[in-house]
């Protein structure tokens, strides 16, 4: 199937006879490695980033002619799972791709102001809630996943389109669940938020659901107890595309203030649990449950590499209404400045979207593939973790990528933190008081 997209792609270009020396050769393996000394700065790019060359083997590959060239920026969590894709794109399209190492957390802007200088790469690694920025920016171009798009997950694919178009190829999804130290409680039977607060209190340990908040407050952390209150941050259209018009204003807003407030004046929620803290007093055994995702339970330092058994859950209601996640996803983006689109596209579509090499950047970031026949695969279907994490996104709700989402985050913690500890004594007057400013910010964003 994969050559066929890639002939049909080509023959509308005319450019069947410049693949001649190429050949279809075994496609991507995870035995395929970036060694981690083959870098060299790059000539475009911040002088802290390091350029990886492709890594086809030019004895085994029986390409006899390169016909291209793509620069692609990456974390370095994700070069390695890359390489496969890469080295196979080599040896059958003759196209080399340079993996660019970039800090996750410098991605988004540095892609945004070298893509605006006519810089930049032809792809970048990226989660959905860019999507707004780059394409106000008119830093993306869009991307024809039409031929692959019933082999993802349906919200995957949602999650990386505008107003019709897709902008981005997902390959992973993530979300937060309840998770469950089963050496404090072996059962839950609760079935709403405070039916599961009245179970972890008798356990007695020093606290019964740890959730991530912090001075500053943690909405994404939050949103499930949020969304169960029929208070979502926008309003959706009839396609189901995100508003700028913001749902969380009214009754279920003012609902959800008065029980976060509630929770707070108990103890269950505390501005003096941050992430760290969250994760350290669960991994202690000072809570049987914990709201966070599978960052947190698989890898390095997470729950499963202290020996812990735990077990996923989906998120009791607490406000009688399903208590639905976030779902981030992570994707690629294509340059609209790229000089390679054609190729580009071709890799993002025939290679990056293929079982094999999601099921690499799963095992290198452990978040469920976008991939539906990856998902699939023994590895993921029978880890129970990862089947917890889907059931706790049953009703998942992807994560805002419009631009207006940018005005959200900080005052929408902020409140949050303020209700929990107490500082804002009327929750309904400062929820208001809220969603004004957040709807100013937003009028003034799009001016």
């Amino acid at each position: 199937m994969m050559k066929s997209r890639v002939f049909v792609i080509l023959g509308a270009f005319g450019l069947v006879a410049a693949l001649a020396g190429c050949s279809g050769t075994a496609g991507p393996s995870s035995a395929d490695s970036v060694p981690a000394d083959e870098t060299t700065d790059g000539s475009s790019i911040a002088s802290d980033d390091a350029q990886v060359s492709d890594t086809g083997d030019a004895a085994a590959s029986t390409c006899t002619e390169e016909i291209g060239t793509l620069e692609m920026w990456v974390d370095d969590s994700r070069v390695a799972a890359l390489a496969g894709a890469v080295a196979a794109f080599k040896d059958e399209q003759c196209v080399t791709v340079n993996l660019v190492r970039k800090n996750f957390d410098d991605l988004r802007a540095d892609f945004l102001s070298q893509v605006a200088a006519g810089e930049g790469p032809d792809i970048t690694i990226g989660a959905n809630d860019w999507l707004g920025e780059f394409k106000a920016n008119g830093v993306i171009a869009p991307i024809d996943i039409s031929a692959v798009s019933s082999e993802l997950t349906p919200a995957a694919v949602h999650a990386y389109t505008s107003e019709g178009q897709t902008y981005g190829v997902p390959y992973a999804m993530e979300n937060i669940g309840l998770v469950r130290n089963n050496a404090l409680v072996s059962e839950t039977n609760a079935t709403t938020f405070d039916e599961l607060i009245a179970e972890a209190k008798a356990v007695g340990t020093d606290y019964t659901i740890l959730v991530q908040v912090g001075d500053k407050g943690d909405a994404f952390h939050m949103y499930p107890i949020q969304s169960s209150f029929g208070a979502p941050i926008f309003e959706t259209d009839p396609g189901g595309d995100y508003t700028s018009t913001l749902g969380m204003a009214g009754d279920g807003g003012h609902a959800f203030a008065e029980y976060i407030a509630k929770l707070g004046s108990q103890g269950v929620l505390s501005v003096d649990i941050n992430d760290s803290v969250a994760k350290d007093q669960f991994k202690a055994g000072k809570a049987p449950y914990i709201i966070t995702g599978p960052w947190n339970t698989s890898g390095d330092e997470s729950f499963l590499d202290a020996g812990m058994d735990i077990t996923v859950l989906p998120i009791p209601s607490a406000g009688g209404q399903s208590a639905a996640p976030f779902l981030g996803v992570q994707g690629f983006y294509l340059s609209a400045k790229s000089e390679n689109t054609l190729l580009a596209q071709m890799f993002l579509v025939d290679y990056l979207t293929r079982a094999d090499v999601q099921l690499d950047l799963f095992k290198a970031g452990g978040r469920r593939p976008a991939s539906e026949e990856a998902q699939a695969d023994p590895v993921i279907a029978n880890d129970p973790i990862m089947a917890g994490f889907a059931a706790a996104a049953a009703d998942a709700q992807v994560q805002p990528g419009i631009p207006a989402m940018n005005q959200v985050w900080v005052p929408l913690g902020q409140e949050q933190a303020d209700l929990i500890s107490g500082k804002a004594s009327d929750p309904a007057g400062t929820w208001d008081e809220m969603i004004t400013n957040i709807a100013d910010a937003i009028a003034k964003s799009a001016q």
